[in-house]
C-alpha cells in the first residue's frame, strides 16, 4: 500500500496512538494531545520554550502521557509556517519520532467549523491540527541529508541572494531613472566595467562634465582597459550635458549610488561563489557522471 494517500495515513492511526497538535511560534510552543478518537488527555495545553530546555519539557511531556494511557507511538503534527519549526522538527526526528505537517490553509478552515472564527489561537491551534492529523490530512517532512541537503542549502541560499541581486538592479534603474536617464543609451548593460569606472570616479552628470571627455578616457587608459577610447567618452560627456536627470540631494544621489554598485559587486560575487560551490557538491553524488550523459 503506498503510505502516502490518506486511507494509509488513517490505518497508520490505531488506538495506540498518541496525536500531538503543536501550534509553532517564534518564541513560544503550544501543544495539546488526542487520542484517536480526538479525546484530549489534558486540561491545558503544554506551553514549552524554542529552546532545548523547552523541548525536552515537551518530550517528557509526551512520554507521560503516552505510558500513562498505553500508547506505544506519538505522531507530532504543526503547521510549515516560517522558519521557526526547523529546530523542533530535527529534535522531534533525532529522538525517533515522525513529525508531520498539516496545511495552514486547512487549520484555518477547520477552526471555522469547529468554533466559528478564523482568528488564530497558539492556545486552540493545536486541537485542529491535531484532528487533521487524525484524518490523515498531513503530509510528511521531506527534508535531505548529507550531501544532497548542502546542495539543498546552497541552492536557497543562491535563490535567496539572486534576490536581493535583483532588488538591486531595480533600484539601480531608479537610481538612472531619477539622476541621470540618457546613462541607457550609451551604457544598455549596469554591469558594463567602463561605465562603472566613471560612475565610481564622477556618479552624476554634473561630475561626468567636469571630467570631460579626456578625463574619462585617461582613466580608461589608466588600468589599459581595450574596446572603449575618445568616441565612446564623448558619448557620455554628451549624454551627461544634454541630461534632464534631477539636479536635487546631489550628496544624497551620489552616497546612494556608491552603496548600490558596492551591494551589486557583493551579491553578484556571491552568487558566482555559490554557483562554484553547487557544482563542486554536484560531483560528490555518486554516478553523477553516468547521470549528467543520460541524454532526455
Amino acid at each position: 500500500m503506498n503510505c502516502n494517500t490518506q486511507n494509509a495515513k488513517i490505518a497508520s492511526i490505531t488506538e495506540k496512538t498518541l496525536i500531538v497538535g503543536i501550534d509553532v511560534g517564534s518564541e513560544t510552543h503550544y501543544a495539546r494531545a488526542f487520542d484517536w478518537r480526538n479525546y484530549e488527555y489534558t486540561k491545558m495545553p503544554l506551553e514549552f520554550s524554542n529552546t532545548e530546555a523547552g523541548f525536552q519539557t515537551l518530550k517528557a511531556w509526551m512520554e507521560e502521557i503516552a505510558e500513562k494511557h498505553g500508547k506505544t507511538a506519538v505522531i507530532p503534527g504543526m503547521e510549515p509556517t516560517g522558519h521557526y519549526w526547523f529546530a523542533l522538527r530535527k529534535f522531534l526526528q533525532d529522538n525517533g519520532m515522525r513529525p508531520v505537517h498539516v496545511n495552514p490553509h486547512h487549520v484555518k478552515k477547520s477552526k471555522e467549523l469547529d468554533d466559528n472564527t478564523p482568528n488564530k489561537n497558539d492556545r486552540k491551534d493545536p486541537k485542529p491540527i491535531a484532528a487533521l492529523v487524525n484524518e490523515g490530512r498531513f503530509s510528511y517532512f521531506y527534508m535531505p541529508a548529507g550531501i544532497y541537503a548542502e546542495i539543498r542549502g546552497l541552492s536557497n541560499l543562491r535563490f535567496q541572494t539572486q534576490d536581493e541581486f535583483t532588488r538591486i538592479r531595480n533600484r539601480l534603474a531608479r537610481w538612472f531613472a531619477i539622476y541621470f536617464p540618457e546613462y541607457k543609451d550609451v551604457y544598455r548593460d549596469l554591469k558594463a566595467v567602463s561605465g562603472r569606472m566613471v560612475l565610481k570616479e564622477a556618479p552624476l552628470p554634473e561630475d561626468i562634465i567636469k571630467l570631460g571627455a579626456e578625463g574619462v578616457n585617461r582613466l580608461w587608459r589608466s588600468v589599459k582597459l581595450r574596446g572603449v577610447g575618445m568616441k565612446r567618452a564623448k558619448a557620455l560627456v554628451s549624454a551627461a550635458e544634454h541630461s534632464v536627470g534631477s539636479k536635487e540631494v546631489p550628496e544624497a544621489a551620489r552616497m546612494e549610488l556608491k552603496n548600490l554598485l558596492a551591494d551589486m559587486d557583493v551579491y553578484a560575487s556571491g552568487m558566482e561563489e555559490l554557483l562554484r560551490r553547487i557544482e563542486e557538491k554536484l560531483k560528490e553524488i555518486p554516478y553523477i557522471d553516468n547521470l549528467l550523459a543520460i541524454k532526455a
